[in-house]
């Protein structure tokens, strides 16, 4: 039977490490952001006969996994058996040792057969292995970024969060940080069918928040928004767009400022504030620039003054490009990249204000965390590059060319407007405010980003 191991240590007590690993979230953060893996649905948390039931696409391959928890021992250990799915057996020990110094040894020990014997073995297990590897390397890196975050504030009080797009790639990935760590994430939803299970309904453009659902909530973190890319923007997708932000964030606004247990509004902007500014560095402290998305971020960002009127603190994150290949328009990206039909769009020298997730979820958690933030942040990384630049890197990630370049004519002829605003013009946008906060970013560079979220250490 093969056994596949991983280990690393991380600067936390024991106690803490295994207490993040029972609570809600911690599968979800977890699992690789390249692999096509849903919850389901699961029983308990991983203590002795929980289950989680796993949906798994591998490439035109539907699977159900099914894994129950065994072996549970408090700050010791747990184990998955698989009761239904694609191997023969698989048995997965999760083992947690005190280090000399005060941290914690975290071991990851594999046992599977596969389908079809020695000859399945043959065919899959170099396969896997691989998998394992990428895998449980990336599992290790994101789990000591969070318990890094959380150890920032762990003599703060834990909160009880609402949050708009949870569902979203940036709002289930704070979530599940959030839930890791002892929080309690409270989300707005905009259907009365999902208000279920400790949802809260809310219609952003109707002006209606159910706020007797948002008793006892200590802060609201802003992330629900009209998608602004893949589709031409018409004069309806516009107002779709400028609607979602302004008239939502003045709802919800309006609606914490009448909430006295709710004493911080987190919200997302963008770094489209600054419109199209060539090389020049932007920083918190610049002014709006030119075009659709600038004047949306204006009025999105006033659309708070009704909470702040009311002595809420409000954080206001400028978010760049966010990199995961879970969602957003790295996946986009990823589909021309790998098919060999890749180069700069137009003449590459625009700037990109890129981000890693880790970090996004990160920034949001730092502001909503730290009582002493307020006003804007750049949610970008420390150093952009220009689209020459990023197209080269993300080919060397791949090792696929970057050959084919996309003429700006082409972009326009296509996308219009929004092609001309988000993949033509660019921010050179550098995070001073949020550095001077005491964000420790975890990518600072692109490559290391990048290699991180789709698993391409070497």
């Amino acid at each position: 039977m093969p056994v596949f191991r991983h280990s690393s240590t991380v600067p936390h007590p024991v106690d803490q490490v295994f207490a993040w690993h029972e609570r809600p979230g911690a599968l979800e953060r977890l699992t690789p952001p390249w692999e096509d893996v849903r919850v389901v649905k699961r029983s308990g948390g991983i203590r002795e006969g929980a289950t989680v039931e796993l949906r798994m696409k591998k490439g035109p391959v539907d699977l159900t996994w099914v894994v129950e928890h065994t072996g549970f021992e408090a700050g010791r250990s747990f184990v998955d058996v698989q009761r239904k799915g694609p191997f023969e057996s698989w048995v997965h020990t999760h083992r947690f040792s005190p280090t000399d110094d005060g941290g914690t040894l975290m071991e990851d020990v594999v046992e599977w057969e596969p389908p079809l014997g020695a000859a399945g073995e043959v065919l899959a297990g170099p396969i896997l292995e691989r998998d394992l590897t990428r895998g449980f390397a990336f599992r290790h890196r994101r789990l000591a970024h969070d318990l890094d975050l959380h150890a920032r504030f762990a003599d703060r009080p834990r909160l009880r969060v609402a949050v708009t797009g949870a569902g979203g790639l940036i709002g289930s990935a704070l979530s599940h940080l959030l839930t890791t760590g002892g929080h309690t994430v409270v989300p707005l939803v905009r259907s009365r069918s999902r208000a279920v299970d400790g949802a809260v309904y809310w219609d952003p453009v109707g002006g209606h928040v159910d706020t007797e659902g948002l008793r006892g909530v200590d802060a609201v973190v802003h992330l629900a928004g009209e998608p602004i890319n893949a589709v031409r923007w018409t004069a309806a997708k516009k107002k779709a767009i400028r609607e979602s932000r302004v008239v939502g964030t003045r709802t919800l606004a309006e609606a914490v400022a009448g909430l006295h247990d709710v004493k911080t509004l987190v919200m997302a902007s963008a770094v489209g504030y600054y419109g199209g500014r060539k090389d020049e560095i932007v920083t918190e402290a610049s002014g709006p620039g030119r075009g659709f998305l600038a004047e949306v971020c204006v009025e999105w960002e006033a659309a708070a003054k009704r909470a702040e009127g009311a002595g809420v603190r409000v954080a206001k994150i400028r978010n760049g490009l966010v990199l995961s290949p879970d969602g957003g328009a790295l996946p986009v990206m990823l589909t021309a990249f790998k098919s060999g039909l890749a180069g700069r769009v137009g003449n590459g020298r625009q700037y990109v204000p890129w981000i890693d997730l880790d970090d996004c979820v990160g920034i949001f958690y730092h502001a909503l965390m730290n009582p002493e933030i307020r006003g804007v942040l750049n949610g970008t990384g420390p150093h952009p590059v220009t689209n020459a630049t990023f197209t080269d890197i993300l080919g060397r990630v791949l090792n696929r060319p970057t050959v084919v370049p996309v003429p700006a004519l082409a972009v326009k002829a296509m996308l219009g407007e929004m092609g001309d605003e988000l993949l033509l013009q660019g921010q050179r946008a550098r995070p001073e405010a949020t550095l001077a906060a005491g964000y420790p970013f975890r990518y600072e560079g692109l490559e290391d980003s990048l290699r991180h979220q789709l698993g391409r250490d070497g």
